[in-house]
């Protein structure tokens, strides 16, 4: 590989690095919506209109799943935030092709 493709990959990773830090408000973790079924013996959602949606984010907490209710008006902000981290994870397998380019030249410290 000649010293240009190099620069040229240097510069791609550096303009992915840039996309990075602009994805603080991502979040990690799947998307849930539940219908639910209510103690009232008379209500509706006993003849099939469940109460909801009512939306989670289910992320990993010191090892464990937890379920994190999330209120209706913070929703798309909370799906924003899940589409960043997604991109987030776009962004990092292209910088990582990018830097097992750059290991293969001979010599490349990697920074």
């Amino acid at each position: 590989m000649s010293n240009s493709n190099v620069e040229k990959l240097m510069k791609e990773r550096s303009r992915l690095m840039k996309q990075l830090t602009g994805l603080s408000g991502m979040l990690h973790g799947s998307w849930v919506e539940r219908y639910s079924v209510c103690s009232i013996k008379n209500c509706r959602c006993h003849k099939g209109e469940r109460h909801g949606p009512r939306h989670y984010l289910v992320i990993n907490e010191k090892g464990k799943q937890r379920q994190k209710y999330i209120p209706v008006s913070m929703v798309e902000s909370a799906k924003e935030g899940v589409r960043t981290h997604k991109r987030m994870k776009e962004l990092v397998d292209e910088i990582t092709l990018i830097n097992l380019q750059l290991m293969k030249e001979k010599g490349y410290g990697g920074n």
